[in-house]
C-alpha cells in the first residue's frame, strides 16, 4: 500500500492520503509503572532474538538519546510519516476511518488514556479475531499495553506477548518512501526523474509500460498508472520471486488509469525498493536497517528477503479459509511478494518509533515528507472531526493487512503519542475489510474514556 493514511469510508475500498496541515497538540505523561529508566533513556522492551541495542551516541537522529533501542521514554513510532497507505500488497486494510481529530486542542494535563486491555478484549469479542496486542506510547514511553485472545486458534498457545513481532503490511510503504526521499535529500535523485532514466532496464526489457513518462513522484504518490502484480502469477508460497518477476506479472495486466491519476498499486513500491538498491549499492533490507531501523533503535524490525522467511520469536498466527472454506494457518506468507510494498516485520514499540521520528521531522524535511503525507493529485484529505473533544488530535497513521492479519499505528499530529495495534484473524477477505472500523472503536475506547 502507499504511505500511511487514514481511509475515508466514502472512498472505500481505495486508500486515501492522510490529513495534511492538522493541528499539533501537546502531550505529557509520567513513565508507566514497571518501566526502568537509565538516565534519559529507558531500558528497551525485551524482544527475543533482537539485535543488541546501541549506546547513546551522536547521530543526526539523536536528541537526548535518540537512536537507542526503544529510545527515550516516549518515543516509538511505527511510521510516523506515511500519508495515505492503508493497504498492503498482499492484502489491503481498506476503508478505515482511522484519522481522528479533537474538537479542541489537548494539553499535557488533560490527555486521558483508557484501559487498553479492556479495549483489546472487546475487540477480540467482535468475532473471528484470534488475538490482539496493543500499546500506547507518549514521547517514546510505553504507558499502557495489553494482550487479548491467544497465539493460536481455539484458545491455544497462550497469550501473544506484547513485545511479539508481527507483519506491519503496507505500513512498510512509508519506510520505503522515506529511504527514497532521503536519497533525494542527498542529491542522488530527483522526484521528477523519469523511471526510464533511473531504472533503464525496466524500459529496455519492457517491464513497465510508458516508463519514460513516469516519475519518482508518481511512484510515491501512486499516480503512475502501473497495474498491480498480485494474482495467480505471484501466488507460489515457496518460490523466491525477484522484483523483475513481480514487474513481469504486473506488465501482463491492463493499465487501470493514465499516468497522473491515483490508483493503488503495490508495484509502485516494488520499483521504489529497486531504486533504493540501485542508488545505494545495498539490498533494500540492509538500507532500511542502516537508514531507519538501527538509528531509531528499532532493533526487532527487519525486512524478510526469502520466500519462507517468517516471523521470528513467539507471535500470533493468523488464519484464512482454503478453497473448501476450512481455516488454514496463514503464518507463512511469501516474503518475496511483499518487499518494499508491505514486507516489514516489526513490533508495537518499533513501529511507534518510526511514526514518532517521521512526524517530528527527524527523518525528512517537510518539503519532502509532504510528498508522503499530502493527498495525491485528485484526492481529498480524510474528513476531520473526532470522538474525543479535548483529547489528542490524530494525524493519518498507517495500516496494513494480509490474509490472517491486520495492523495499524495511529499517531498524534505532533508525533508525541502513538497507539499501535496488531490483530491475528480467522476470517475471509470480505470480513477482514471490517477490521479497520473495529480498530477505530478500540481507539475511541482508549482515548475517549467515560467522564
Amino acid at each position: 500500500m502507499a504511505p500511511l493514511s487514514g481511509v475515508p469510508v466514502s472512498r472505500c475500498p481505495q486508500p486515501v492520503s492522510p490529513v495534511a496541515g492538522s493541528r499539533e497538540v501537546a502531550f505529557g505523561a509520567r513513565p508507566g509503572a514497571g518501566s526502568r529508566l537509565r538516565g534519559p533513556c529507558p531500558e528497551p522492551e525485551a524482544v527475543s532474538g533482537a539485535r543488541p541495542r546501541k549506546r547513546c551516541g551522536n547521530t543526526a537522529l539523536a536528541r537526548t538519546c535518540g537512536p537507542t533501542a526503544e529510545h527515550s521514554d516516549f518515543e516509538e513510532g511505527e511510521f510516523v510519516i506515511l500519508r495515505r497507505v492503508t493497504s498492503t500488497g498482499v492484502a489491503s486494510l481498506a476503508c478505515a476511518a482511522l484519522v481522528l481529530s479533537a474538537a479542541t486542542p489537548a494539553t499535557a494535563a488533560n490527555v486521558k488514556v483508557g484501559d487498553v486491555q479492556q479495549a483489546l478484549e472487546a475487540l477480540v469479542k467482535t468475532g473471528h479475531v484470534v488475538g490482539a496486542i496493543g500499546a500506547v506510547y507518549v514521547d517514546g514511553k510505553r504507558i499502557k499495553t495489553g494482550s487479548a485472545g491467544s497465539r493460536l486458534l481455539g484458545g491455544k498457545g497462550g497469550a501473544i506477548p506484547p513485545t511479539a513481532r508481527y507483519r506491519i503490511g503496507s505500513q512498510t510503504k512509508a519506510m520505503t518512501a522515506t529511504a527514497v526521499l532521503q536519497l533525494v535529500r542527498e542529491g542522488k535523485l530527483s522526484v521528477d526523474d523519469k523511471l526510464s532514466a533511473v531504472l533503464p532496464e525496466v524500459a529496455e526489457k519492457d517491464l513497465v509500460e510508458r516508463a519514460d513518462e513516469i516519475t519518482v513522484r508518481n511512484l510515491i504518490q501512486l499516480t503512475s498508472g502501473i497495474p498491480d502484480y498480485l494474482g495467480p502469477d505471484t501466488s507460489s508460497p515457496t518460490r523466491d520471486y525477484r522484483p523483475a518477476d513481480l514487474l513481469a506479472a504486473s506488465r501482463r495486466n491492463p493499465r487501470p488509469v493514465e499516468v497522473g491519476t491515483f490508483n493503488y498499486s503495490n508495484t509502485n513500491y516494488i520499483l521504489l525498493g529497486m531504486i533504493v538498491e540501485k542508488l545505494s549499492g545495498r539490498s533494500l533490507a540492509a538500507e532500511l536497517d542502516r537508514r531507519l531501523f538501527a538509528p531509531l533503535g528499532m532493533r526487532a524490525t527487519y525486512l524478510p528477503t526469502k520466500a519462507t522467511e517468517g516471523i521470528k520469536g513467539p507471535h500470533g498466527h493468523g488464519y484464512a479459509p482454503d478453497a473448501s472454506g476450512t481455516m488454514r494457518d496463514a503464518d507463512q506468507l511469501n516474503a518475496t511478494t511483499m518487499l518494499g510494498a508491505g514486507g516489514v516485520v516489526s513490533t508495537l514499540h518499533d513501529v511507534s518509533a518510526f511514526q514518532r521520528a517521521f512526524r517530528q521531522g527527524r527523518l525528512l524535511p517537510q518539503s519532502l515528507s509532504k510528498l508522503i503525507t499530502d493527498p495525491p493529485p485528485g484526492q481529498s484529505p480524510p474528513p476531520s472531526g473526532g470522538p474525543c473533544a479535548g483529547n489528542p488530535e490524530f494525524a493519518a497513521g498507517g495500516g496494513g493487512s494480509a490474509p490472517g492479519f491486520t495492523a495499524a499505528t495511529i499517531t498524534s499530529s505532533d508525533g508525541r503519542l502513538q497507539f499501535a495495534v496488531s490483530l491475528t484473524l480467522a476470517m475471509d477477505d470480505a470480513e477482514r475489510a471490517s477490521t479497520p472500523s473495529r480498530i477505530t472503536n478500540a481507539l475511541k475506547s482508549v482515548f475517549c474514556p467515560a467522564t
